[in-house]
Formats: C-alpha cells, structure tokens, sequence
C-alpha cells in the first residue's frame, strides 16, 4: 500500500493529541553511551553528528529545532555480569534515565532525534516513546535483528538484545536482569518491521520465524526493490490503524563503503539512494514521531575521511526523515500534496 496523495492527507488527520504527526518541532537528544557492547568510542556517536552538521541542516527545514544537549549517564563502579551479560545494571540506568527524556521530549509535542551511542539505547528511547503513544510501530533499519536473549546470545552484549526486552511474546523467554526491573515488554510481534537484514544468529532466525515478524533482508531487497518493501512495511504496519511510527536506525544497515566508522560493519548493505528512500517514505506518511540514529564510532574509522564519511551519512539520514528531499529543499505539506495530485493526475 503505496501511502500518496488524498490517502497521506487522511492519515494526518487520525492520530490523537499526544501522538499526532509532529512536524511542527523537532528535539535533539544526545545518548553518549557505550556499555551496551565492547568496543569503545560510540559513544562519542553524537558529537560527531552534530560536528557534521546536523543542527544547521535541520535548522533549514520547516520547524524549529531545540538541541538539548548530551544525556549525563553514571557508569557503576561493581557492575558483574549476570549470566554472559555484560553491565546489564548501567544498561539499564542509563535506558531509564532515556526513557524519561524521550518521554517528556514526544509529550512535549516534539519530534524526537535520539543520537546513540550503541544499539541498546533503543530500550529506553523506544519504551520512553511508548509511554505517550502506546499504539506506535516500529521500524528497525539495522544489518543485524537485535532480538537475542540472555539465553541465545553469542557474546552476551545487551545492543544486540534490545528488541528482545521490547516484546510481549518473549516475556517468558527473558530472565529477570538486574538494572531491569522498571521496564516490562510493550510491543506486539506485529507491530516491527526489520529492513536490511543479513547478519542474523541462529537464535535469533527461530525467533522471527516462530513470531511470524515481518522482516526483509538485503536478498529481500535486491529481489523486490526498495519502493516495493516499503509499500509492504506500510501495509503491514498501516492497513489496519495509522498510527505513530518509531524509526530505529543503525548506521551499519548502509554498506560499509559509505558508513565505515562502526562497531560491526557487514558487506552488501543498503546503497546510499535505498537508505534515502526508506527515510523519505517514511517522512511522506507523515506519522514519523521518533528516530534513533545509532552506532556511529569515530574510534572505529581507518582515516578522518572514513569519519566524515559516516556521520555525513547519518546527518543525510536524519535529515531525510525530517523532510530534506533530494532536490535540495524541504517537503512540506502543501508542496508534497501538490506533487501527488499532480502523479495521480499523469496516472
């Protein structure tokens, strides 16, 4: 289901107060933060966004634009591991103190951008969102599923669990992990939709197949094309209810040729013109109410270049989800709704 035209303009009309489509303002949020894997460095993810310019390309789209700085997070001193889980006690303070931030920032009427900072973030940004919209769905742009347990992961790091903690069907499947126990599961199998798959673990495959999620790896993509998975995804996700979309994005999804500077890059990722499209068609359902943008690693690059590179592409990312087309200038409403009436007039 293709989302153009008197559809899109309906669609804008149906969300409640809270959750409705938000392109009036947009809230950055810095995550610093890097226990949720081994390798350090991500967390200086953020600084390196706004180094390249994120801030002054949205400052040229539509709304205002409120830069609230860096989250502080305590990294505890005593933290062992509980079963093979590394820090889970400062994994889950520091997703705690984002889920309160990310929470506030989405009831405060803005569109939210959460600057990771590794994948495990997405716990508290996706739990602090779910607060004030519980209905939302989500989209996981990622090369890896981050849907590992305790109990299935290869190497234990909380950033490749994180939807795991999120889902009511694995509630039974997860152990009680320390520094957890404000959070329970929130979102329905049906309600994700993984794009850019093509490093999963075997666990990790039993659980997408034993839920029934909707997923789509690069094979997926080479097959279908890029429009028709997002037509697919919006199907999926839309048909049934429209409401808020959480974009949950990691750098790595993009080929390593153009996002170098990450902790576990895979060949054969999305090109720069398929990781463009999904953001922009997510921008034109108008429903787009927070996005994580994760796992940049200035520590990781092999030249300044291979840094640049990546945050370019992370600033190009964001900034196509607000509304930057590739013509130069921002979509608005009244110029997008003019662009599909005049498409269904040429059909």
């Amino acid at each position: 289901m293709a989302l153009r035209g008197p559809l899109r303009r309906l669609l804008r009309t149906q969300l409640n107060n809270t959750c409705q489509s938000r392109a009036h303002s947009v809230a950055v949020l810095g995550a610093p933060f890097s226990k949720g894997q081994k390798r350090r460095g991500v967390e200086h993810g953020p600084k390196a966004i706004r180094d390249a310019g994120l801030i002054e390309r949205l400052s040229n789209l539509d709304y205002p634009v409120h830069d609230f700085g860096d989250l502080s997070f305590q990294h505890l001193e005593k933290d062992e591991p509980y079963m093979n889980v590394p820090f889970p006690r400062t994994v889950g303070r520091a997703n705690k103190l984002l889920s309160g931030a990310v929470s506030n920032a989405v009831g405060a009427g803005h569109t939210t951008i959460m600057l990771g900072g590794d994948h495990s973030l997405a716990i508290g940004s996706v739990e602090g969102h779910a607060r004030q919209c519980p209905d939302l769905c989500l989209i996981w742009v990622d090369a890896h599923a981050d849907i590992n347990t305790p109990l299935t992961s290869p190497s234990g790091n909380l950033h490749g669990q994180s939807v795991a903690f999120m889902l009511k069907e694995l509630q039974n499947k997860m152990p009680e992990l320390p520094g957890f126990s404000w959070m329970k599961p929130f979102l329905s199998a049906k309600d994700l939709v993984y794009i850019g798959l093509r490093d999963v673990d075997p666990g990790e495959y039993d659980i997408l197949k034993d839920l029934g999620i909707q997923y789509f790896t690069m094979r997926d993509i080479d097959r279908l094309g890029i429009q028709r998975v997002m037509e697919v995804t919006f199907d999926h996700l839309l048909s049934r209810k429209q409401r808020p979309i959480h974009l949950s994005f990691d750098i790595d999804a993009m080929d390593p040729s153009l996002a170098p500077a990450t902790g576990t890059p895979v060949n054969g990722g999305l090109t720069y013109r398929e990781g463009i499209w999904i953001t922009e068609e997510i921008h034109n359902t108008g429903l787009l109410s927070v996005m994580d943008l994760v796992e940049v690693n200035p520590a990781l690059g092999a030249s300044r270049e291979a840094v640049a590179s990546t945050a370019s592409m992370a600033v190009d990312v964001i900034a196509s989800s607000l509304g930057q087309t590739r013509e130069g200038g921002p979509i608005t409403q009244e110029s997008q709704t003019l662009k599909d009436d005049t498409e269904q007039l040429r059909l």
